[in-house]
């Protein structure tokens, strides 16, 4: 049993008539008001003042045990009975606030000062209220009448100025900050403010949507769904939801959260304005697709560019607009300008898949192999699909077949080029590069010609042989092959090659490594 009812158990047994009802009503609430010598003397209290006394004390015993609930009861119990008694309104305001109950603890404490305009504690209380309601106006007001009743004591008020003053300044600091955009702070001056009104939903909600602009969509969820769950139409909270929403870049959803809100608040201006934002992108956004479908890429560009200037502060919708216009400008040829929408893209959403890759691909096309590595090996991590294992392969192969010499390049013929081709190119090169034909250059030129002689001899010796071509095409390594690229003398391949064709005029070179004479054929 509760110590409610151990009290009026007390009192009910030094009743001689258990059975008469009124007895029993009057035991409930009645502690030993009134002592009895006689235990045979039928003892209750003579009149309704002395009851509702009585539930009061019982109400005062119960709160500070800390049993605010039952507390309540016999404090409403005791106005039912006294309800001009001003100190019973204290009573249950000051009960009404342990249990966090702030609005209906104001109303009491405003009837208790009502009744008694001069009640100190009356007005204590309702600046207590207003401090934890984030309700100023009211705090100060109770502090100024309680200046007037005792001008030369503030003492019982001294924790509500304080609270007052460190409630101002951080007001006054987050409205600055959120003008700024600095949203971390205004999150900071409002986590001090809820220290000292931990129930003003006001702090709360301005909280909620600042986490929402600093992308901590759960937090601000979580704020304002608490507060929905104790009013459904609250208009704030509804409107937070619908900013978590639209930087989630759930657009459709956000803007029927708009909507509610304006039908709750007509004159809701950030409402308002975040539903002209979302609607803007989402019509902006739809035309730029509706153009790439249809291969208007120049103008999805321009599309997709001025939906990118509706709202900075949409993280997730813009990364995708970055990568859309990405896409298009890939229709465009423009590479470059491709892979800084990528880049941007990825800034907003580093966990963006299909940036990734269309970045890699982009990579890949302009020859930098080895970001394209990088890109290929971040989207496998996220996704470790057949698909994307494949890509990251292929682009480890070509990063490895970019950092060989481009014997095809250095032949100055195609990938595609035949045996006879690849013969015509080494011919003409060849004798264009021989060291002879340059002995009379400075030492520099010599050596350059020497090594394009020696790249030449190296390429054709890989691309005149079926087997090492076969390897040098599938970006296998050369090394260890043998006859591999690097043993191969180009002095003795330009012999070779020349000594094996009849006909013709003959020319002799000397003065390098393995003299011999040769015919144009």
């Amino acid at each position: 049993m509760d110590d409610g009812e151990a009290c009026a158990r007390k009192l009910k047994s030094k009743f001689t008539k258990p059975n008469s009802t009124l007895l029993f009503k009057m035991a409930d609430v009645v502690d030993e008001v009134i002592m009895d010598s006689d235990e045979n003397e039928e003892i209750l209290p003579k009149t309704t003042e002395e009851l509702a006394e009585a539930k009061k004390e019982t109400g005062n015993r119960l709160y500070k045990i800390k049993n605010y609930r039952s507390a309540l009861q016999y404090y409403n119990e005791a106005i039912e009975l006294c309800p001009e008694q001003a100190s019973y309104y204290g009573n249950l305001t000051a009960c009404l606030m342990m249990l966090a109950r702030y609005d209906e603890a104001l109303k009491n404490a405003r009837k208790s000062v009502q009744l008694d305009p001069n009640f100190i504690k009356g007005y204590v209380r309702i600046a207590k209220c207003g401090i934890a309601l984030g309700d100023l106006v009211t705090a100060n007001a109770a502090i100024e009448k309680i200046r007037e009743l005792q001008p030369n004591d503030e003492t019982v008020i001294a924790s509500e100025i304080k609270s007052m003053e460190k409630l101002k300044q951080f007001e006054n600091e987050y409205i600055k900050a959120y003008d700024k955009g600095d949203f971390r702070k205004v999150v900071y001056c409002m986590d001090r403010c809820l220290d000292e009104a931990p129930t003003c939903n006001r702090y709360k909600l301005i909280k909620a949507e600042c986490l929402a602009f600093l992308g901590r969509f759960a937090e601000a969820q979580e704020i304002a769904n608490s507060i929905l769950r104790m009013n459904k139409g609250d208009a704030e909270a509804i409107y937070v939801r619908g900013i978590c929403l639209y930087y989630e870049d759930n657009i459709d959803a956000a803007l029927q959260h708009f909507q509610q809100v304006l039908r709750f608040a007509p004159d809701h201006a950030k409402a308002m304005i975040s539903y002209k934002k979302a609607k803007a992108l989402r019509v902006k956004k739809e035309e730029g697709n509706d153009a790439y479908k249809n291969c208007r890429f120049q103008e999805a560009v321009r599309l997709y560019t001025e939906a990118l200037e509706i709202d900075p502060l949409n993280k997730k919708t813009n990364a995708k607009l970055y990568f859309n216009r990405a896409t298009a400008l890939t229709r465009l040829a423009k590479t470059t300008e491709a892979i800084s929408d990528c880049t941007a893209a990825l800034k907003l959403d580093e966990g963006y898949l299909k940036a990734l890759l269309r970045r890699a691909k982009c990579y890949t096309d302009v020859g930098e192999y080895e970001d394209a590595v990088r890109d290929y090996e971040k989207a496998y991590k996220l996704d470790k699909s057949k698909e994307n294992k494949c890509l990251l392969e292929n682009a480890k192969v070509a990063l490895k077949r970019s950092k060989r010499k481009d014997y095809y390049k250095i032949l100055g013929v195609t990938r595609g080029a035949g045996d006879d081709e690849i013969k015509r190119a080494y011919k003409k090169r060849a004798l264009i590069h021989h060291p002879d034909r340059h002995a009379n250059a400075s030492e520099e030129e010599r050596k350059e010609q020497e090594k394009k002689f020696k790249e030449l001899g190296e390429a054709y010796g890989v691309l005149s042989d079926p087997k090492k071509k076969a390897r040098y095409d599938n970006g296998q390594d050369l090394d260890g092959f043998e006859g591999a690229a690097s043993d191969i003398d180009p002095s003795q391949v330009f012999q070779t090659f020349f000594n094996g064709h009849g006909g013709g005029q003959e020319f002799s070179f000397g003065g390098y490594p393995g003299t011999f004479s040769f015919q144009f054929g």
